[in-house]
């Protein structure tokens, strides 16, 4: 443990937005947002403890393409695994949306860690499968933005497993999509403990605050870019990356 994560209490109460959420995971076949299949999926209810409601419901999918081993020895699915045990994507990615919709058709805000890559990719997986994309899918929480924001000058990097480790959240099995969803949930509440003397006091509101953020996060990194590179930019958007 270190200094920083001993100068705050995590003992303090949770605000009422964090007490029931959503979590929301992808293990893909890439990095290309427009281009990366669904592999794994998890989307699921957390309590106020941080622990799973309900049954615990992980999409396994196959999409059809062979999964690149840079892919596989990630998250532990080969081409071979997806084509025998996953079912068709466009299934899991029309229960996906349904099972996301139903979240935030009751107010139940979703967390994803590094939101624009797992809500891009679904977009245009459904797209690809001819299924309507989630419309203005909110409210989604975070983590990523939200403790680049508030903790912006904290050393180190700020993957999940990162991030775990500072706010204390276990994290076994990384890259498996319900670990790093649950973990994610869990960061997502102990941030909101931290901050929240700070954070707005309902999920819709933190929402739209994330949108600015988000963009000025992409805005410090692309002025440190540049400095290397004068042409350098990145995609912008939260939580969709859509335009270029």
């Amino acid at each position: 443990m270190n200094e920083d994560q001993i100068a705050f209490d995590f003992a303090e109460p949770l605000p009422e937005w964090a007490k029931s959420i959503a979590v929301f995971d992808l293990e893909t076949t890439g990095l290309d947002l427009t281009d990366a299949r669904i592999v794994t999926a998890c989307a699921v209810e957390l309590d106020e403890s941080g622990q799973v409601v309900g049954n615990n419901v992980e999409w396994l999918a196959d999409p059809a393409i062979e999964i690149p081993s840079q892919a596989s020895d990630v998250h532990g699915i080969t081409t071979d695994i997806a084509r025998r045990d996953g079912r068709p994507a466009g299934e899991v990615v029309a229960e996906l949306l349904s099972t996301l919709q139903s979240f935030f058709d009751r107010g139940v805000p979703v967390v994803a860690y590094n939101a624009p890559y797992d809500f891009t990719i679904l977009h245009f997986e459904a797209l690809r499968h001819g299924l309507k994309p989630l419309e203005n899918p909110g409210p989604i929480i975070d983590p990523l933005v939200i403790d680049k924001f508030k903790d912006r000058y904290r050393k180190g990097k700020r993957r999940l497993e990162n991030a775990a480790e500072f706010y204390k959240v276990k994290l076994e099995d990384a890259h498996n999509a319900t670990a790093d969803a649950v973990a994610a949930g869990r960061v997502a509440q102990a941030i909101a403990k931290r901050w929240a003397a700070e954070l707005p006091a309902s999920a819709a509101e933190l929402h739209n605050l994330q949108i600015s953020w988000s963009d000025a996060n992409d805005a410090s990194f692309e002025e440190f870019m540049r400095r290397q590179n004068p042409d350098f930019s990145l995609t912008r958007g939260w939580p969709l990356k859509l335009k270029s």
